[in-house]
């Protein structure tokens, strides 16, 4: 039994930022090398950031990327540097069999003294749920290729090569690999990094090889990457877990097997590196129990999305109600207080009691707040379609137009002040349409769109476990939009507990009107949330991006027609 010395490093990457990339994966080689490490395994597509999309179709991109990693190359010194980035296939032609003509591979380079050693091109293609690789790459071809790392035969793949129970992974395992070298950008749902690991586990013992997966962390857009990076050892003993949403490096001997393999396509030394000791005891973090992962991944996606674009702070509309609540205490913590500005907008139909708890909240947060009576203009708006509206009655018209003045007067204010509009709504109203275009949806960004309401109220309490930053009277009261007299949600929806259950069927699981059914639930209720669902697709592609924590987001995840004549039974 020999060791090898593998550091990791899960990074939050920027897309696009390729300088910006750059100088980040330098800082954490030289790192590597301080630490006398024999490998040092990067994210997936490090280089560009993940995922790049269709900066993939620009040539500029592509030729910024490699220049990229070429300069990484030339400052790669003893430690194997492995590093995802894009690479051209067949010199920039279109490889033979490629109807799509596709030219680009998604890559992982072997970075040493100097000089590209080897590369990996990744062999399986996710084409489901958020990811459309197979847009851009071709796959790779040779899923069994070994690289001697110090004399120990290495095996290289990247992110789905490993989901596969006889993906690249298990042959490089037949092949004779020593070890098992994953790099990934495996976007967070909540409950996927329990999943990740037990599938993990499960390869290493299979493999019979320890395996070192690495996981970038951040947000991009609606994606949160988690991190959560871990070590297996041939056995299946977890030897190291990163922390969860941080960016984090490690550094470990792992043992691997005396076992040789004559299908090592090239041999790298570390020449000698200096071997400081290392801290043989590793603190292994928990992961986070539901909540606390979910609340986390909604402040990393809120955080890296204001800061990445350029914001310096975010308005919140303040209505009293839960939503906005948990949607405040969320940035705050993303952000810090300081960089929180809270708006009540009173009107006829407002009570007190909703002023007040804004009001409460605001000060428990430390954010700022202000109070905007907008009845004024909802009475200019009144006068000026009174000769249209004459002789009909208040309705939906009406209502609507107080959630238009809102959202009027909070993009006002970013208009005015620079900071990005925080939309406040939640995916069961988005689910069925509870929601006002141009109105409550303006925003730049919705933290809760991905949310069910009955997970707000769980994350509200548990957001107020050490101390109750959410007034209680909030989580208390029922819910209302209050734009009539005695308004509640429950008036046009069912209970949330019912509404919830449907929706997890028929968004999450893609159930039939008649599965959902047989749960339980009434059918004529099912029967009228899925018309719902399926007549508010226009506002739905309208709606603010936010971030996705289920494994059936609204968006890339879930891609239905807005004309659509079906009607699911």
């Amino acid at each position: 039994m020999q060791n090898l010395r593998v550091a990791g490093a899960q990074l939050d990457l920027v897309v696009g930022d390729l300088i910006g990339n750059e100088q980040k994966l330098l800082t954490t080689m030289s790192w590597a090398e301080e630490q006398g490490a024999d490998v040092l395994v990067l994210p997936e597509l490090a280089v560009t950031g993940y995922p790049p999309e269709d900066l993939l179709l620009r040539e500029g991109f592509i030729d910024a990327n490699l220049e990229v990693l070429h300069r990484m190359a030339a400052a790669a010194g003893s430690t194997v540097t492995v590093v995802g980035f894009v690479d051209r296939t067949s010199a920039g032609r279109r490889p033979s069999g490629d109807a799509m003509g596709r030219t680009l591979a998604n890559g992982a380079a072997l970075l040493h003294a100097g000089a590209v050693r080897g590369v990996y091109h990744k062999v399986l293609l996710p084409d489901y749920g958020v990811f459309d690789e197979t847009r851009y790459f071709i796959r790779g071809g040779d899923d069994a290729a070994l690289w001697g790392v110090d004399g120990i035969a290495t095996g290289v793949s990247i992110c789905e090569d490993i989901w596969v129970e006889d993906g690249p992974p298990s042959k490089q395992a037949a092949s004779g690999a020593q070890i098992l070298l994953n790099i990934n950008a495996s976007p967070f749902h909540h409950g996927k990094a329990t999943e990740r690991e037990a599938m993990l586990q499960r390869r290493a013992i299979a493999a019979a090889t320890p395996l070192v997966y690495v996981n970038q962390v951040g947000g991009q857009d609606e994606l949160v990457f988690d991190g959560a990076s871990v070590v297996f050892a041939a056995d299946g003993s977890l030897l190291y877990r990163a922390p969860q949403f941080a960016e984090h490096r490690f550094v470990l001997d792992v043992p691997v097997s005396d076992r040789r393999s004559d299908r090592v396509v090239d041999s790298i030394s570390s020449e000698g590196a200096d071997r400081p000791a290392l801290d043989t005891v590793h603190s292994i973090p928990l992961l986070q129990p539901p909540e606390a992962e979910v609340y986390q991944a909604l402040v990393v996606g809120l955080r890296d999305y204001v800061r990445k674009n350029g914001f310096e702070h975010v308005v919140i509309g303040l209505s009293g109600g839960i939503d906005s609540a948990l949607t405040a205490a969320i940035a705050a913590d993303a952000l810090g207080p300081e960089h929180v500005w809270g708006f009540s907008m009173p009107s006829r139909f407002s009570s007190k009691g909703s002023v007040d708890d804004a009001r409460d909240l605001a000060e428990r947060l430390g954010i700022r707040f202000d109070v905007v009576p907008m009845d004024g203009v909802f009475e200019s708006y009144l006068a000026t379609l009174e000769p249209i509206f004459a002789g009909e009655p208040f309705g939906v018209a009406e209502e609507n137009l107080q959630a238009r003045i809102r959202g009027a007067i909070l993009m006002a204010a970013s208009n005015k002040f620079g900071g990005m509009v925080v939309a406040t709504g939640n995916k069961s109203e988005m689910a069925v349409g509870y929601a006002t275009l141009y109105g409550d949806m303006a925003g730049g960004y919705a933290v809760l769109k991905d949310v069910l309401k009955t997970l707000v109220y769980r994350l509200s309490e548990w957001r107020n476990v050490e101390r109750e930053v959410i007034p209680q009277s909030i989580i208390e009261k029922p819910p209302s939009a209050e734009l009539r007299p005695d308004q509640l949600d429950s008036d046009s929806l069912p209970d949330y507990d019912i509404l919830d259950g449907i929706l997890q069927g028929y968004v999450e699981e893609d159930l039939s009107v008649a599965s959902i059914v047989a749960r339980g639930f009434p059918e004529e209720v099912v029967e009228r949330i899925a018309r719902l669902v399926d007549r508010n697709e226009y506002k739905r592609r309208q709606a603010a991006p936010g971030v996705k924590i289920t494994t059936k987001a609204f968006g890339k995840d879930r891609r239905l027609p807005i004309t659509n004549g079906y009607q699911e039974r």
